[in-house]
């Protein structure tokens, strides 16, 4: 998907991205925000969205928030007034491609349910680790490509559709595990129907 079709796809979803997908990724999000909390320090969310996650992390994280819609950032923004969200030290529209930070900047870096969505998957994947600290942790929760039956059918005949619908049904998992500076710590299968996986790396160093 290129970034002109994200875009598109994200400004038609925006006002309704948390009534539709809300439910089906709040596992994700709330288990990624607990194990952050639990670590504390600071925090890039990388495709933060509607901000969804953002009244999630407590007063000892300080999170940093990118997205490349205008769309979204605007409904993130208006949740952080509305709900005064001192823990949110900034948001900005960024391409992940191409993020504006230096390297080893932060303790945690979280993609949630955006690495289906995003232009070239490797290069964010490089981007996120040369912005994170080693030693810290990069959180990865996405739904992947099943190899065998009914969903991995189904995946196959909605890849052709993921221009409009803002993500790639068959995304192979080998897309965010080919860095040589990050190694897999967990792997979480999450609800409902370990549908979506989160993954925990590790930077080397």
């Amino acid at each position: 998907m290129d970034m002109q079709a994200m875009r598109k796809s994200y400004a038609r979803w925006a006002p309704v991205y948390d009534l539709t997908f809300g439910a089906v990724t709040s596992a994700g999000r709330r288990r990624v925000a607990g194990m952050v909390n639990a670590r504390g320090g600071a925090l890039l969310e990388v495709g933060v969205g509607t901000g969804m996650s953002l009244d999630l992390y407590n007063g000892d994280v300080r999170v940093t928030g990118i997205d490349a819609s205008p769309e979204m950032l605007a409904k993130a923004e208006e949740r952080v007034l509305e709900k005064n969200l001192t823990q949110v030290a900034e948001l900005r529209e960024m391409d992940a491609r191409h993020l504006g930070y230096a390297d080893n900047t932060f303790d945690h870096v979280a993609a949630l349910h955006i690495m289906s969505v995003v232009p070239e998957p490797e290069r964010v994947m490089a981007e996120m680790a040369r912005v994170l600290k080693p030693g810290g942790s990069l959180f990865v929760v996405n739904h992947f490509a099943r190899e065998k039956g009914f969903v991995a059918m189904a995946e196959r005949l909605a890849a052709p559709l993921a221009d409009w619908l803002g993500w790639h049904s068959d995304f192979d998992r080998g897309q965010v595990l080919g860095q040589d500076n990050l190694k897999l710590a967990e792997e979480i299968a999450l609800p409902p129907f370990g549908l979506m996986t989160l993954l925990r790396l590790t930077k080397r160093g």
